[in-house]
């Protein structure tokens, strides 16, 4: 099994839980109103005057098999408008109760 981190736009909500759902990814954790800054191109989100926008984030537990069509619909996702920024992040699950 493998976790799946993924910090987007808030813009993306709507389409995250859709590629969720078109892949039939029932379980995941969201977290909203995400604070910070990309590591390589991202302006930051904090929320604030001088930098409004926010992120938010979801963390899902899915089967190995379902990896690469997760990350494949996710660079999808940031390659249609870069600059609104998504990154997804994986390791191994070894257990869960």
């Amino acid at each position: 099994m493998k976790s799946v981190f993924i910090v987007y736009n808030q813009a993306n909500t709507e389409r995250i839980e859709y590629i969720l759902d078109t892949l039939e990814i029932r379980g995941f954790t969201m977290f909203e109103q995400v604070q910070g800054r990309g590591s390589k191109t991202g302006e930051p989100r904090r929320g604030t005057h001088t930098w409004p926008e926010m992120n938010s984030a979801i963390i899902t537990i899915i089967a190995d098999e379902q990896l690469h069509e997760l990350l494949e619909a996710v660079r999808k996702l940031d390659m249609r408008n870069p600059e609104v920024g998504i990154r997804a992040f994986v390791w191994d699950i070894e257990q869960t109760v």
